[in-house]
């Protein structure tokens, strides 16, 4: 579902080349669980951000679901995007303006997709929001803008979720139910879900995990 080869970034940092993750080769298959792991500035989210195309390589390829997104123009990227993968970040980025419901609908009625109005209800109790839907952000806790955000991430039901700290923001009791909800999500749809979390005991629902330590993986563990 998701392969990497020999991918590699370096940014310029001052007059002098600083790698953040040297070159890397990695399958994750469809319906994997994997969960990066890894100290404060040892490319975690790096990673991710090039597994979503978000960045592009120094060096290498990004392949999803067999497609070289490295190759691809920006519209091709941002439809690809929409058709395969679903984000859920740490500080939410729900639109404060809409509430929980517009927040879940608006990429389905983006996207063209039949009753995103009741996908969106029916993702939102998914998720343990039934009687939320029509607050705004403002009038929800963190745990709950996060939930949200994970509603969002499955409003075009993506084969591909990705999760970059997403329990960094919360307490440890609503942590373990965002981390419960992403289980549940990959049991029940067979979603592909990578994690990124500076917490190895959160990272332990995952099937599989990767220690990053600047810009390399130093262990894999299943």
């Amino acid at each position: 579902m998701i392969q990497l080869r020999e991918v590699s970034k370096t940014v310029t940092s001052g007059t002098e080349p600083l790698t953040i993750l040297h070159p890397l080769t990695l399958e994750i298959p469809r319906g994997q669980f994997v969960a990066i792991v890894g100290p404060s500035g040892s490319g975690k989210s790096t990673l991710l951000g090039l597994i979503a195309g978000l960045d592009a390589p120094t060096s290498g390829d990004v392949l999803i679901d067999g497609v070289n997104i490295t190759r691809l123009s920006e519209d091709a990227l941002a439809k690809l995007r929409g058709e395969k993968v679903g984000f859920v970040f740490q500080f939410f980025h729900l639109i404060p303006s809409l509430t929980a419901h517009e927040n879940v609908s608006v990429p389905m009625e983006i996207a063209g997709a039949a009753d995103p109005r009741g996908r969106a209800q029916t993702l939102l109790d998914e998720v343990g929001l039934t009687g939320r839907a029509h607050h705004y952000p403002s009038q929800l806790s963190g745990g709950e803008q996060q939930r949200v955000a994970l509603a969002r991430a499955l409003a075009n039901d993506p084969p591909i979720v990705l999760a970059d700290e997403p329990t960094g923001n919360l307490d440890s009791t609503n942590g373990r139910h965002i981390l419960g909800l992403l289980r549940n999500i990959h049991q029940s749809r067979g979603t592909t879900i990578v994690l990124v979390t500076h917490d190895t005991e959160l990272a332990a629902i995952a099937d599989e995990r990767l220690m990053l330590r600047d810009g390399r993986v130093v262990e894999r563990m299943a």
